[in-house]
């Protein structure tokens, strides 16, 4: 109906707008919404759009940025930090899943090409979904949740062979196989040779020089030049130009402007992503959905089931309590973004006949659906088929928490320990006042334990975790996270344990005080209130009234006491802004293993001066001595508690274990 790109463009986005919008009221998943766009407009709907190849190009682009913002959440730090999840629970599942679809496809009478191709696909499961609602569910940090994400950094780690296979089986028909995939990889090799080459002496010092002048526009101008010119260079290569993007990421992911880049290109990424499941949608026919309803929901049910049998098995394998082992495989029971990509792929190279292909994406397009849901009542599910491990993981969990506090009296109960949580817990240290604090950020938690903090990981929306805080003999309890929604749980929890306990609770502003209040808060500070405070004081300051000696007091206490606001544990939703001058400093633990080299040196020898860093304590077992002596000699296994800007305490650590910056 409409041939014209600019108008095929503003048809996509009026019809976008109103399915959006409905469906943000109905809290469905976006990809649901585009991909019933592209369904409606496309050959197979209403044919308001003839060929998605008028919007395609766009769409490809969408793909691009994915995968480059993949890349970017991709760590090759993290990655050794968690080698044992990646490459063993990783490598196995990809392996195993493999081995079951592909053997599964060739039975059914497919090719060894066709069957590579749907095993490949079905192998990997959706880094942007399942991080995403790990993330808003404050699961990422969890057991069941780092293994997960140890699984997806195999699998992205997979991707790169995959996008160098697919086209080389396409490109080798009536050819040589063994010498097309040779040549391929090697031309896959040339690609990770040189963007690492690219990552490592150009693309940070130019970031650096960007950066440096401090322009916004410049910036994100950079950051797409560098995402289409590694995409055009590997499309150059003869290689899927999702390929380059993914490596740009990788390289960039590695640097200190990883958070601002991932801002910058979101807008970008969120538009074309969208473009891009509408193209999906729009190669599905719901003609071909009710004639082969039956085959395309056997083969979802059958994928995920096939997949979370497997990781269930593997995570058993490594001796993992079933409640973690099942909330994991549930997680990652559904086909990926990259499968989406490959299938795609497979299709354009004529790897797969038009239906077959139509059919799994559709396979896969369900799955993808149905993950957002089955991640949120991932703990229900557990629970229903693992109770006795389930429930046992929170009473290990209580145990602990009850073991240390059972001495505690008159003790304040910090919930959450994120900034304002550390800020109070140090103004309550110096008062000697006894606390113990919840946190559902567990890398957070460790670093705050390693440091010798009473925090614990915790949900203090759950009865049993308060309990366990000898909430009893608690003195007040404060609420300290920013989350409206998860605060009024909390305070609900708190009510029901402990009604008579003074409550504390921070809001951002004074939007929510009167429900917060009807909720069991017995005093409200919204942020914007003492923020306020301060600005009024400083303004009749600086216009010449006359302090009393009551507000020179409060001045000067206060002016001290915001020195506190240096030097924070940082958790995993914490963000750093690209401006080094900006950037705030953190606390963090090292620890010192066997073989690093400041085993037996002298904190004088070390370059604290040159990083501008402050040793503020080391822990040697059980004991933290605060403000060390500088001839302090350091042992195996003490703990360094550093404080400083996060890239300096990166390069510290490095010298400590290698003895260089």
């Amino acid at each position: 109906m409409f041939d014209h790109i600019l108008l095929n463009i503003v048809l996509l986005l009026i019809i976008t707008v109103g399915l959006v919008s409905i469906s943000r009221r109905l809290h469905l998943p976006a990809i649901l919404n585009y991909i019933l766009v592209g369904v409606i407009v496309g050959p197979f709907g209403f044919g308001l759009i003839q060929s998605e190849k008028s919007i395609s190009f766009l769409a490809e682009f969408g793909i691009v940025f994915l995968l480059f913002s993949i890349g970017l959440e991709f760590s090759l730090t993290q990655m050794m930090s968690m080698r044992r999840m990646v490459f063993g629970f990783g490598g196995l599942q990809v392996l195993m899943t493999g081995l079951v679809v592909f053997g599964v496809s060739y039975l059914l009478g497919f090719g060894v090409e066709t069957s590579v191709v749907i095993a490949s696909a079905f192998a990997l499961s959706s880094t942007a979904i399942v991080i995403k609602q790990l993330t808003e569910q404050s699961e990422i940090q969890t057991r069941h949740g780092r293994a997960t994400v140890g699984i997806l950094i195999f699998q992205d780690i997979m991707a790169i062979p995959l996008l160098i296979l697919i086209p080389a089986l396409g490109t080798a028909a009536g050819q040589s196989l063994p010498t097309e995939l040779g040549m391929a990889f090697l031309k896959g090799a040339i690609v990770v040779v040189v963007m690492l080459f690219a990552g490592r002496y150009i693309l940070r010092p130019l970031f650096h020089e960007v950066a440096s002048s401090k322009s916004q526009e410049l910036f994100t101008l950079t950051v797409l030049t560098v995402v289409l010119s590694a995409a055009a260079f590997t499309e150059e290569m003869e290689i899927s130009m999702t390929l380059g993007a993914f490596l740009a990421g990788m390289m960039l992911g590695e640097t200190e402007y990883r958070h601002q880049i991932e801002a910058d290109i979101r807008p970008f990424q969120d538009i074309l992503l969208g473009l891009f499941f509408i193209t999906v949608g729009m190669m599905i026919s719901p003609e071909l959905i009710q004639t082969h309803f039956l085959t395309i929901m056997a083969i979802t049910l059958s994928i995920m089931l096939v997949k979370t049998i497997v990781i269930f098995g593997i995570m058993r394998l490594f001796q993992k309590p079933d409640g973690v082992s099942l909330r994991t495989a549930v997680s990652l029971s559904q086909v990926g973004e990259f499968g989406l990509v490959l299938i795609t792929l497979a299709l354009t190279y004529e790897l797969l006949p038009h239906q077959l292909g139509q059919i799994l994406l559709t396979s896969a397009v369900f799955s993808m659906v149905a993950t957002p849901f089955l991640i949120k009542y991932n703990g229900r599910i557990a629970n229903r088929f693992c109770r006795k491990s389930y429930q046992n993981d929170f009473a290990e969990m209580e145990s602990v928490i009850k073991e240390d506090t059972k001495f505690l009296s008159d003790h304040v109960v910090l919930l959450g320990f994120g900034r304002v949580g550390q800020i109070t817990a140090k103004f309550l240290e110096q008062a000697h006042v006894p606390f113990v604090a919840l946190d559902m950020d567990i890398k957070r938690v460790h670093e705050a334990q390693q440091s010798g903090e009473p925090v614990y990981f915790g949900d203090s929306a759950k009865h049993s975790i308060i309990h366990a805080t000898n909430i009893s003999k608690a003195k007040v309890a404060i609420i300290t996270f920013h989350d409206y929604h998860a605060a009024i749980k909390t305070l609900k929890t708190l009510q029901d344990v402990a009604p008579e306990l003074p409550v504390l609770v921070r809001s951002l502003d004074d939007s929510h005080i009167n429900e917060l209040t009807q909720a069991g808060a017995t005093e409200v500070i919204p942020d914007t209130f003492e923020s306020s405070i301060m600005l009024a004081s400083h303004l009749l300051l600086m216009i010449g009234h006359p302090p009393s000696q009551v507000l020179k007091q409060t001045r000067a206490a206060r002016r001290g006491r915001y020195n506190l606001l240096n030097g924070l544990y940082p958790g995993e939703s914490d963000h750093v802004s690209f401006d080094h001058a900006q950037m705030g400093q953190i606390i963090q633990p090292i620890t010192i293993n066997e073989s690093a080299f400041a085993v037996g040196k002298r904190l004088e020898a070390f370059p604290m001066e040159t990083l501008d860093l402050y040793i503020k304590s080391v822990r040697r077992g059980s004991v933290r001595g605060d403000n060390p002596d500088l001839k302090t000699r350091i042992r195996v296994n003490d703990i360094l508690i550093v404080q400083g800007l996060p890239e300096n305490i990166d390069k510290f650590e490095h010298y400590l274990n290698t003895g260089k910056i």
